[in-house]
């Protein structure tokens, strides 16, 4: 079973990073934005979308990668266009939800996380 991982805010994600040691394993991260409220779904309707596929997806993955779900913040936080996660040159998000193979390439933003064959291309392609 994939190794998961979950992270809110910009802070922690960079505790988390700075401390993860993947043993070389492939590193997936899916942002999001967070969830809020007594139904426990995220603001972004793209990312509550994208969450089923992603999800259903991940269990055909490497058991031995890791994935990593970022909660982002708040509607607010996100739309700020000086949100860190913006701006930071690891991250560069511009799109909820966005997935990637961490220090590598692939990256799927928005609608494309919908896609179960670009998901599954994310998590098992090797380049």
């Amino acid at each position: 079973m994939v190794n998961r991982h979950h992270v809110e805010g910009y802070e922690k994600f960079c505790e988390f990073m700075n401390k993860f040691d993947s043993g070389g394993k492939l590193v997936h991260i899916f942002f999001s934005g967070s969830k809020l409220g007594p139904n426990g779904q995220s603001w972004c309707d793209d990312c509550i979308r994208a969450w089923p596929v992603v999800e259903k997806e991940l269990g055909k993955a490497d058991p031995s990668s890791h994935f990593i779900y970022v909660e982002v913040g708040d509607r607010l936080t996100w739309k700020d266009p000086n949100c860190p996660f913006r701006k930071d040159p690891k991250t560069k998000l511009m799109v909820l939800p966005t997935m990637m193979r961490w220090k590598g390439p692939q990256k799927l933003e928005g609608e494309q996380c919908e896609k179960p064959e670009l998901v599954s291309m994310l998590f098992n392609d090797e380049d």
